[in-house]
């Protein structure tokens, strides 16, 4: 009796461990699937993250596959969820869909002061990844402290503290795009208390911030800041948005007179403004004073526009192509882009590099630039029609409401 007792335990013993194993390794198989399918998912919905969130992981918790982080790509989710039920995968559903929902309202911010440094973390020692200048609208996407995970028009995801944006509702922001604008034109100056240029200094101003307009007092225009700060500018040093729109022309010789402008300008890694400027901030800022704005980073603006040249023909070249340098791709390694700078003609080039300043692909000109002769890679013409990755303002309203 005793005997077929024990006989009967380890026959269950050993059947529970056999479940045991089996459901183990389905839920090894399901979390090594879930796994796969993010990164599918990933690669197919966010493949460069400097534009795009999607931070989703799949843990197991006691013994349930449980889906969590967080993303601003609704369909990107809808399509995980898609292929893990075709799988029949069951999870828990723990991801965060950006906006939060701590923002309640304010889903909206513009900036205020006149550039904003967006970093790529939260805090003041984080590397600075790109900057925003005033009137820049922005989505809000969360909140941590006193800083704010935001994504300007180029779609460029970064943190700016509190002291750079106003945080505006859906109505607030409406209203603000509704109303008629002042675009400063100057590359460097001020605003003033009264119409005066011996007034009291309201805040510094660069070349493209944005306010709004509210009159004319002799020889300034009465302006108001996105955080309701009233001010007087020059009108020498700025135009009403809309005249400037209809103004202007991208030509090869704006686009030159534009960039020798901001000659002699400091690098600085991460800045996109008058005030600073690394090598694909510089092109992004030509561009942008000339009503177009082109993605952030040199290894973006490469996949822009037409190809001119990847053969060092630069007899082919015009005024404002764009010229990338870079390590070429081999059977080990990826190309690299990590350079760029603008064509001026003369076979001459505009590029930031320790300053904003003009080298040469003659051999023997004084200011042959043999470092990047060696390393280019290929030119782009951006100035075509239909690129969805520039954003032309004349045809998108990103500043002021549809007519």
């Amino acid at each position: 009796m005793i005997y077929h007792l024990k006989k009967i335990i380890l026959i269950s013993l050993v059947a529970l461990f056999v479940t045991a194993c089996q459901n183990s390794e389905k839920e090894n198989k399901s979390l090594n699937d879930s796994k796969e399918i993010i990164t599918e998912v990933s690669k197919e919905y966010a493949p460069d993250k400097r534009v795009a969130i999607f931070n989703i992981e799949a843990e197991e918790k006691k013994g349930k596959l449980v889906l969590k982080g967080e993303s601003n790509l609704p369909e990107a989710i809808s399509s995980l969820k898609l292929k893990l039920d075709e799988k029949q995968i069951a999870y828990t559903d723990s991801i965060k869909l950006l906006p939060s929902e701590e923002l309640k309202d304010t889903h909206n911010a513009i900036v205020k002061i006149s550039v904003a440094n967006l970093r790529s973390n939260p805090g003041h020692s984080a590397e600075l990844a790109t900057q925003a200048t005033m009137g820049t609208p922005l989505k809000v996407f969360k909140k941590e402290g006193s800083w704010y995970l935001v994504q300007t028009p180029d779609k460029y995801i970064a943190w700016v503290d509190d002291g750079g944006l106003e945080p505006v509702t859906e109505e607030g922001f409406n209203s603000w795009r509704d109303a008629s604008k002042l675009i400063y034109t100057n590359t460097l100056g001020f605003s003033y208390q009264e119409a005066n240029l011996d007034s009291q200094i309201v805040s510094d101003l660069v070349a493209g911030n944005i306010m709004e307009l509210l009159g004319e007092q002799k020889e300034f225009y009465e302006v108001r800041y996105p955080n309701g700060d009233m001010a007087f500018v020059d009108k020498s040093s700025a135009m009403p948005y809309r005249e400037w729109i209809a103004a202007l022309n991208p030509s090869e010789e704006n686009l030159i007179k534009t960039s020798k402008s901001l000659m002699g300008l400091p690098y600085l890694w991460g800045g996109t403004s008058p005030k600073a400027v690394d090598c694909s901030g510089f092109t992004k800022t030509i561009y942008f004073l000339n009503g177009i704005i082109i993605p952030r980073d040199a290894s973006q603006q490469v996949h822009t526009g037409k190809l001119v040249d990847s053969t060092r023909n630069f007899e082919n070249l015009i005024p404002g192509d764009l010229l990338f340098f870079g390590r070429t791709a081999t059977d080990s390694t990826a190309e690299k882009v990590v350079h760029v700078g603008m064509w001026i003609g003369n076979n001459q080039f505009i590029h930031s590099s320790g300053n904003v300043h003009i080298s040469s692909f003659d051999t023997s000109a004084t200011d042959y630039d043999e470092y990047n002769y060696n390393r280019y890679l290929r030119t782009k013409r951006l100035l075509i029609a239909d690129d969805k990755a520039l954003i032309n303002l004349k045809q998108s309203r990103v500043f002021i409401k549809e007519e």
